[in-house]
Formats: C-alpha cells, sequence, structure tokens
C-alpha cells in the first residue's frame, strides 16, 4: 500500500514513497492498512443486531411525545390577551 497523503493517525502530511509519518511514526502495520484504519473506529461486528440492542438499551416500550403543559397554554393565553388589550383597548 503506498502512503497517504496525509497520516490517518495524526493527520500530518506525509511526502510521497515515505515507509512512515514523519510526525508519529505510523506506517502500514500501525495505521496505514485498511485493517488497522478500521479497528479504530470502534465499529460493531458483523453479527451486531441493532433492534436487540434498542431493545436492551431502552426497552420496549414505544416513546409517547408529551403535549403541551397546561401552563403553557395559559401563559400563551395570558400574553396574547395583553396584547389583544394593548392593541384594541386604545
Amino acid at each position: 500500500m503506498a502512503a497517504p497523503e496525509s497520516c490517518p493517525n495524526c493527520g500530518a502530511a506525509v511526502p510521497p514513497l515515505a515507509k512512515a509519518c514523519p510526525e508519529c511514526g505510523s506506517c502500514e502495520k500501525t495505521g496505514w492498512s485498511d485493517t488497522a484504519a478500521c479497528e479504530t473506529l470502534d465499529l460493531p461486528d458483523d453479527d451486531f443486531d441493532y433492534d436487540n440492542f434498542v431493545k436492551n438499551e431502552f426497552g420496549s416500550k414505544k416513546a409517547l411525545p408529551h403535549g403541551i403543559s397546561w401552563f403553557w397554554w395559559l401563559v400563551s393565553l395570558l400574553v396574547a390577551g395583553i396584547i389583544l388589550v394593548m392593541i384594541f383597548g386604545r
């Protein structure tokens, strides 16, 4: 595998035909190979079951949206009333 333009490990510029990164020393065995690059991503395995993960993490109940609290309805009506009084009260 040829040296990349920038080091995937530290991001430094890598000269063409370099055997290792001049900044951190990464090479194909430690950071340029596809295997080394993928191992640092902490991706799930191929047999990862997303639905099972969600069920275990969050439970099986569906999330229900909460409505606007009665307090905020009251506040919005009071503000609307004050605005109407200011506009039409003159």
